[in-house]
């Protein structure tokens, strides 16, 4: 159990520690209004402005010492300008989002990768810098906190009080590192890991260099704090060092919340929290914000350059990718411009605009327009998820809400710059109405917890929002009734109200929809129906249908069928539909229109090139998924030089005493015992389980309906399989074969050689050998997706399944090769339906993972 939930206690920690530092601040700031902060924020003069980005900018400077000396750690001649590029980009990066593994790792990769290092150059790098920040963090932080100590809160127990103890314990690390390098051992083991180190003037510098880098970023913030605190830099410094090793053992990205509560919880007796917060809240913006925007730009710029040449690929794949990511940005981006109008409601109008609105505008329309603002970013909250299920009602309906969410924006307080936000998004959204073609009800498409969890944030962010700007006087009764242009605090109340009202009437809505229908078993009558049209079938196939394991849908003359199961979302037709290519069609259509019923995919499984045109009517992807090989019966003999192997093999079978015997089907449910002996033996041999579904499995009542291939030695039935025979004798092939245990090696290939002799006899036309997954899809790189990663999985997936094993044993008997599709929706949906097609197969999720 512990064990399972591993994974998911790293983030879960994080997100506590988030919790916690958003309850220590929201505890810090009681009292303490949202207009305080933003005026104590917008009254940062220029002079502290300029002498923290001047910091900032000599503190990444001081940085690209870092990559430098990786460099000359690894013997690498890169250029240092391009280091420092690279030290800046990623340090931007990581210090912003925090995963400095995940993110700043990732922006060197691609910088020193297209400069010619190699991933093991570059990984030394990645350790060696990540190494220097930590010894310059514990260097000049157990220098600090030696020298001077900082006392701790009297919340916390520990058995000191300041912060003394602490800087000894950081000091460690680098002493030893220092002293290792001084003696010049070549290497330093870490348990099961080697470090190579570097020469000790190298180390030492490697220090220096790190720990100004920790004082540059604190002397950042101490620059952005008014004149008249009552802090010296040391203080900071240390304050400053607590917070970001708190931030960095908390692996929430960039520490945020957990940084800033610790500093207000160290200097808040010297500095008010409203001061403090805004200062941090400059800091973020000047030293993270800021570099990530020109870094951000740079990377841009740089890459465009690069790809210049690759435009026309670029543009190709973007072509390819856009019906898969345009739902899902749009999905997104929607989604935020909901939260975006939520909040604007939640929060006080600028006074200026409102001022000049109030010459220009009746209360009401103002009163209106903030309501209706509000409603608009819920509805946006709920669409987000139809427009990510590609639903076309969804497309209509956001485009409505957002040009409702751009006329409140501008009438409830001139919030320009989120109108122009949803206008941009209206654009973007109304030339795709091509990637939403889904005809399927909103309310059809059921929420995951986390499209809940999404929204309920959502909505719990606006409502404290609202409080912490309003305060307790959102808990004033009378406000509910005053309409007037300053009380914007009762528009939130009343906002908030009809937020409540639209999601408990959606989930009404939702709670109150018809059931979703079931589809029924097959009846004894549509059995009956069935068994006579797989009777007159050309295609050995339909006998799947007497398995009993599928529902099926008839023809309205009774003319054909079809045969499916459902699986998830998944409707899956076995084969194409049986029947004239009247009946195929009416059936097809019929199908894909009650799957829409259930929101459902609709999916047909080794579909033959014949009915390929019908499928792509009916808007599905095809998707080959392998071939399936038949031997011409009129044209199979053993003799030549090309059929000695099946000869011998002939030869060798019958050498211990095997012989070959044909039973009919009336004879089958005599021989039902001993062929149960074989089968269950030869399932305990393999530890394998029945399938279902594309195959046939032990059912005595479908087996006593079929013709018997049998080999028996001494009289003893050592090896059978079932035979499946058309009408017409246009195909002939086999469902079931198993052996026993004690069977000649290759029973089944002298089964399959005597069968075929046995139906060229008889006139058939056709042996079918069924499908050989994923043989013969291209890899080529413009070929599609799905097709290059089945045609990877049939080269290099030896250790699921032995595809080219299978190609090869049926290519013995010179087949025709045809190919075999999936017809299902496109876009990431042909994976997930395979996965469903897998359950069925194997009778389950417990089967996928077994045999």
């Amino acid at each position: 159990m512990l064990s399972r939930l591993r994974p998911f206690l790293g983030p879960a920690l994080a997100l506590a520690l988030l919790a916690a530092a958003g309850w220590a601040l929201s505890a810090q700031l009681a009292g303490h209004s949202f207009q305080e902060i933003l005026d104590t924020l917008a009254s940062e003069t220029e002079r502290n402005l300029l002498l923290a980005f001047g910091l900032t900018a000599v503190n990444f400077a001081v940085l690209a010492g870092y990559d430098i000396l990786a460099l000359r750690y690894i013997g690498h001649p890169l250029p240092h300008m391009r280091a420092a590029f690279a030290s800046f980009a990623g340090n931007a990066f990581s210090n912003t989002i925090g995963l400095s593994t995940l993110a700043g790792s990732s922006v060197r990769y691609r910088l020193y990768s297209s400069w010619g290092l190699t991933p093991g150059e570059i990984a030394k790098i990645v350790v060696f810098t990540t190494l220097t920040l930590w010894l310059g963090l514990f260097a000049i932080g157990g220098i600090t906190f030696t020298v001077k100590p900082l006392p701790l809160p009297d919340w916390i127990s520990l058995p000191f009080h300041t912060t003394r103890p602490l800087g000894f314990i950081l000091l460690l690390p680098p002493a030893i590192y220092l002293l290792a390098a001084s003696r010049k051992e070549p290497t330093w083991s870490i348990g099961k890991y080697e470090l190579l180190l570097p020469q000790f003037p190298s180390a030492l510098l490697q220090v220096a260099i790190a720990s100004l880098d920790w004082a540059l970023a604190a002397a950042v913030l101490y620059a952005l704090l008014p004149p008249w605190a009552n802090v010296s830099f040391p203080l900071v410094l240390g304050a400053f060092l607590l917070g970001q090793i708190a931030g960095l053992v908390s692996q929430v990205p960039g520490g945020l919340g957990v940084f800033e509560s610790c500093l207000i919880f160290l200097l808040t007796p010297r500095i008010p929290a409203p001061t403090l917060f805004a200062a941090l809240v400059a800091y973020r913006l000047v030293y993270y914000a800021a570099p990530l925007a020109v870094a951000g730009a740079l990377l841009g710029i740089r890459e465009t350059i690069a790809a210049k040449n690759t435009l026309k690929g670029i543009l190709g794949f973007l072509a390819d990718w856009l019906p898969v990511l345009a739902p899902r940005l749009l999905a997104v981006t929607t989604f935020l411009a909901g939260a975006l109008l939520l909040f604007s409601g939640a929060t006080p109008t600028v006074h200026a605009r409102l001022e000049w609105l109030r010459h220009i505008l009746p209360l009401g329309v103002l009163e209106a327009s903030h309501f209706m603002g509000s409603l608009a970013g819920l509805g946006l909250l709920i669409l987000a998820r139809g427009l990510h299920k590609r639903l076309d009602a969804a497309y209509y309906v956001t485009a409505v809400v957002l040009f409702m969410g751009i006329i409140a924006s501008l009438l409830k307080g001139l919030d320009y710059e989120e109108a122009f936000f949803l206008t941009v998004l209206l654009l973007a959204l109304l030339p795709c109405h091509k990637f939403f073609y889904r005809k399927a009800s909103l309310l059809s498409e059921g929420f995951t917890p986390g499209w809940i969890g999404a929204i309920v944030l959502a909505l719990g962010c606006t409502l404290y929002l609202g409080w912490l700007a309003y305060g307790d006087a959102t808990l004033d009764r009378d406000l509910w009734w005053q309409f007037t242009f300053e009380d914007e605090a009762s528009r939130f109340l009343r906002a908030t109200v009809g937020i409540l009202v639209g999601v408990v009437f959606v989930a009404g809505l939702r709670l109150m929809r018809s059931a979703r229908p079931r589809y029924a078993p097959a009846s004894e009558g549509d059995i009956l129906t069935v068994r006579g049209l797989v009777a007159k079938s050309p295609h050995t196939y339909a006998h799947l249908a007497m398995l009993r394991d599928k529902s099926f849908l008839l023809s309205r003359d009774g003319a054909g069928f079809l045969m499916y199961a459902v699986a998830g979302r998944s409707w899956v037709c076995m084969g194409d539909p049986v029947g004239p290519p009247a009946a195929r069609a009416e059936l097809a259509w019929r199908f894909r229109e009650m799957v829409d019923l259930y929101a459902g995919w609709t999916a047909f499984y080794q579909a033959g090139r014949e009915n390929l045109p019908l499928y792509l009517d009916l808007g599905l992807t095809i998707t080959k998924i392998g071939e399936e090989a038949r031997v011409p019966l009129q044209e199979f003999s053993l003799a030549g030089q090309a059929r000695k192997g099946l000869r011998y093999t002939r030869n060798m079978v019958e050498k211990e005493g095997c012989v070959f015997e044909l039973a009919p089907a009336s004879a089958a449910p005599g021989l039902l015992p001993e062929l149960r002996r074989v089968s269950d033996a030869w399932l305990a041999s393999k530890n394998a389980r029945e399938k279902k579904f594309s195959l046939g499995f032990f059912q005595e009542e479908y087996l006593s309906g079929c013709a018997m291939a049998l080999v028996r030695r001494e009289g003893r039935i050592v090896a059978f399989a079932n035979l499946w025979e058309c009408e017409g004798r246009q195909e002939l092939s086999v469902d079931l074969m198993r052996y026993a245990p004690d069977a000649p090696t290759s029973v089944m290939e002298y089964l399959y050689i005597m069968l075929m002799l046995w139906g060229r006899e008889q006139g058939c036309q056709w042996f079918n050998l069924g499908m050989a997954p994923f043989s013969g899809l291209e890899r080529h790189f413009l070929a599609p997706t799905w097709t290059r990663l089945g045609g990877l999985l049939y080269s290099y997936g030896g250790t699921l399944y032995n595809f080219q094993g299978l190609r090869r044993f049926k290519d013995k008997f010179d087949p025709v090769w045809e190919s075999k599709y999936l017809a299902c929706p496109g876009g990431t949906v042909p994976p997930r339906v395979l996965a469903n097609i897998a359950t069925l197969v194997s009778g389950g999720m417990r089967g996928v993972m077994v045999k």
